[in-house]
């Protein structure tokens, strides 16, 4: 779903498929409510990692770039600078995820495919203040 301001169509920053709205269901069916923070590197590579919402610490340096249903989901604003011109699609593809990450025992990992924003795109998400 896209916000509207003053005529221009807002993009979301983060979408997923629906391969990675089932995960999604099914991990929170066993865990609760979940957030993702995109690692920005470190343990885990640059994967989203999915947590039982609040089992990670946000701080000042990560903003929230937009919520999956009703799921936050956070990056370091650092990282945020080099990716803010681009939507992020949280996608699911076999495989060991991280393993701090929920979805490593089943089989699958959570995976960020991208976009680069239109012209226009970036325009509306500039005049929303949200780049």
């Amino acid at each position: 779903m896209a916000a509207q301001v003053s005529e221009k169509v807002v993009p979301e920053q983060v979408i997923r498929t629906a391969a990675a709205e089932e995960l999604m269901d099914r991990l929170a069916s066993k865990y609760g409510p979940l957030m993702f923070h995109q690692s920005g590197g470190c343990c885990d590579g640059s994967s989203p990692m999915c947590y039982p919402r609040g089992e990670f610490l946000v701080g000042d340096s990560d903003v929230l770039i937009g919520t999956l249903g009703d799921t936050p989901f956070y990056m370091s604003r650092g990282q945020f600078e080099y990716w803010k011109h681009t939507q992020l699609i949280l996608d699911v593809v076999p495989g060991r995820g991280g393993m701090f990450s929920l979805e490593g025992p089943e089989g699958v990992r959570f995976l960020i495919r991208s976009r680069v924003f239109t012209d226009e795109e970036i325009a509306a998400l500039r005049s929303a203040g949200k780049i």
